[in-house]
């Protein structure tokens, strides 16, 4: 039986960034050094695919550092954590790694630097996310008051608005940050920003790979986890910029081919924690159904790379 022909848009850059790799080297270094088991503090990225493979090597996830032993090494994930935890760790005198992404840590250095200064902070983040979460904890209670929407902008309650200063988690919709930063900005003319954009260079990049591939495609499937920011923004990016039909799948498994039904032109993409392999799968998967023509869209070209930290490549 003859397979109907398939145009499948393939975005460029896609899936991981430098510190989801670094994130993923740290925790591998440390099995090779320690042995197992090594904990790790949250996720160490938002993928089941990811920690499913570190656990059978020997790493063991949990959510508080309570519930690790002392005798035993601990990995803080790629989002970061508040300064309680690492603080906590050398309380009980822990072999602990920061696999904080480097962007993210320059969003808590920056936070300290206008806290020195004296000004109250504003982030623009998503409530109950691990990043916030991290970010917020690097000062004391009420020094960061958390925005999610324009909305909030006006509601706000802020102890001087002519000392201000904000910053946004990493993984947001760039469109929709402008909105909030110019509604920031109207209310709080005074409100200092960060020197560089803390957007990170990965999420920016993946969105403008989905609003290049969106127009051309019926339907668009984002690779990613559910828990992931960066991931379902680009569902929504892809919503917003021409695509009727955008979903996120976390494995081919997942896809709904009763929706996607009898198309000509699909999009894939995959957030920043979702391993290559994943995509291949998926790809695979409309090989199987379809007369697929790849054609790669390529609107970036990345070549960052994190150094792991010092503890790792020290001798044992």
């Amino acid at each position: 039986m003859t397979k109907p022909p398939l145009t499948l848009y393939l975005a460029a850059p896609r899936g991981f960034c430098a510190g989801v790799d670094r994130a993923i080297k740290i925790v591998e270094m440390a099995l090779e050094k320690w042995g197992a088991p090594v904990y790790v503090r949250h996720e160490i990225v938002h993928n089941k695919f990811v920690v499913d493979s570190l656990k059978n090597k020997g790493a063991v996830f949990v959510e508080e550092l309570d519930e690790c032993p002392t005798d035993r090494p601990v990995i803080f994930s790629a989002h970061g954590v508040p300064k309680s935890v690492p603080a906590e760790a050398a309380r009980r005198e822990m072999i602990y790694v920061d696999a904080t992404c480097p962007l993210v840590s320059k969003v808590h250095i920056e936070a300290a630097r206008h806290a020195e200064e004296g000004l109250q902070m504003i982030m623009i983040g998503h409530e109950g996310h691990p990043e916030t979460i991290g970010t917020m904890g690097q000062l004391p209670e009420g020094e960061v008051l958390l925005v999610e929407t324009v909305e909030d902008v006006a509601k706000v309650a802020v102890r001087d608005p002519t000392r201000l200063a904000y910053v946004t988690q990493t993984t947001l919709s760039v469109d929709d940050t402008k909105d909030i930063v110019a509604a920031l900005n109207e209310r709080f003319p005074a409100i200092v920003g960060p020197h560089k954009e803390d957007i990170c260079y990965a999420t920016t990049n993946r969105q403008e790979a989905v609003k290049a591939i969106a127009p051309k495609c019926e339907a668009l499937l984002v690779v990613g986890a559910p828990n992931s920011s960066n991931s379902k923004r680009l569902v929504e990016v892809a919503a917003k910029n021409g695509c009727s039909y955008a979903q996120l799948v976390q494995r081919a498994d997942d896809i709904d081919w009763r929706a996607i039904g009898t198309i000509n032109s699909v999009g894939i993409t995959a957030g920043a924690s979702a391993p290559e392999v994943l995509i291949n799968e998926v790809i695979d998967a409309f090989r199987s159904r379809f007369d697929v023509t790849v054609e790669q869209v390529v609107t970036a070209e990345e070549n960052v790379e994190f150094k792991v930290p010092r503890v790792l490549r020290d001798p044992a």
